[in-house]
């Protein structure tokens, strides 16, 4: 069985036209951020980042150099002014978490107060698009128990919902 692209013809979205591997004989060609080689290698053209979420959560995925650098939103630790009788159950949730988490992984404390939990897988060569979403698989799959904690300890999971920014901002 071939695959074939179909892709909108130059003379407008009316007319479709496909394209075979053989419209490709010298190389790859360029998809987003990649290029795609004629076995469907993907080789960053870029640092390119992928951006999703998980349990409205907003997370990213960096390729450089072989490896992805992956990173959720945590939560966020309680304001003193706002719910300050929460804080030293979510600090000693933190403190436990990092001492607990895989080799490689750190959990991070960003100005706004937002948490963000940070680590980094290798890829095979040649990194492909199965072995990218199998990384982003495992990474978020092995999340969950420490989401899990920190939700119940009090860092508010609604702060980060979906929409939020990875780097923060100032909360005001």
């Amino acid at each position: 069985m071939e695959a074939h692209l179909v892709l909108p013809s130059q003379a407008g979205a009316a007319g479709i036209r496909s394209l075979s591997p053989g419209d490709f004989p010298h190389g790859p060609f360029p998809h987003g951020p990649f290029l795609v080689e004629p076995d469907g290698a993907l080789v960053p053209r870029c640092a390119p980042a992928l951006r999703f979420a998980w349990r409205g959560r907003p997370c990213e995925a960096r390729l450089a150099d072989g490896q992805v650098s992956l990173a959720a939103a945590a939560g966020e630790v309680p304001y003193t002014a706002e719910r300050g009788a929460d804080r030293p159950p979510v600090f000693a949730a933190m403190n436990a978490l990092a001492a607990e988490l895989p080799a490689g992984w750190r959990l991070c404390v960003l100005p706004n107060h937002r948490l963000r939990i940070e680590a980094q897988a290798g890829l095979p060569a040649p990194i492909t698009t199965v072995a990218l979403v199998t990384a982003l698989v495992r990474f978020v799959l092995a999340l969950d128990p420490y989401l899990e904690r920190l939700e119940l300890a009090g860092a508010a999971a609604g702060a980060v919902g979906a929409g939020a920014a990875m780097a923060g901002t100032v909360k005001t």
